[in-house]
């Protein structure tokens, strides 16, 4: 059978969530879902949220189901597509899903107030008056 992995929407108008899900590819996107591996709220607050099974992922990937684009970035943000290309077994990764939460904003800690130097006299020092000495011109 011919599987795929993609997201199905879910929620409401300007703030969706995803279930990632297994698929037969021939089918419509409003199918019967195989299995569901996870879940993608881009609009969670404070930070987006995913949630993957590492395991049902490796295990469909190794039975051959093709992830779509979307799918694919957030398994490769997640270390899936590494662990899948590296070879591992859907049995030597961990037990819990693998949550993905955005870095949290670090404001930018205050400018430091200017240092005020203290005035320097600054002494400005003039070119001494003597005469310069001229070359002797060579005669020929």
């Amino acid at each position: 059978m011919a599987t795929a992995i993609r997201l199905r929407r879910g929620g409401r108008t300007h703030a969706p969530y995803y279930r990632v899900i297994v698929i037969d590819s021939r089918n419509r996107s409003r199918g019967r879902v195989i299995d569901q591996i996870g879940v993608y709220h881009p609009c969670a607050r404070p930070n987006p949220l995913t949630e993957i099974d590492a395991r049902k992922a490796l295990d469909w990937l190794g039975k051959g189901a093709q992830p779509s684009a979307t799918v694919r970035n957030i398994f490769s943000k997640a270390g899936i597509m590494a662990a899948f290309a590296s070879g591992k077994a859907p049995e030597d990764v961990a037990a819990e899903p693998v949550k993905l939460t955005a870095p949290e904003v670090v404001q930018p800690a205050a400018k430091p107030a200017p240092v005020q130097a203290e005035a320097a006299e600054v002494s400005v020092e003039t070119p001494s008056e003597a005469p310069a000495e001229e070359a002797p011109e060579a005669e020929a």
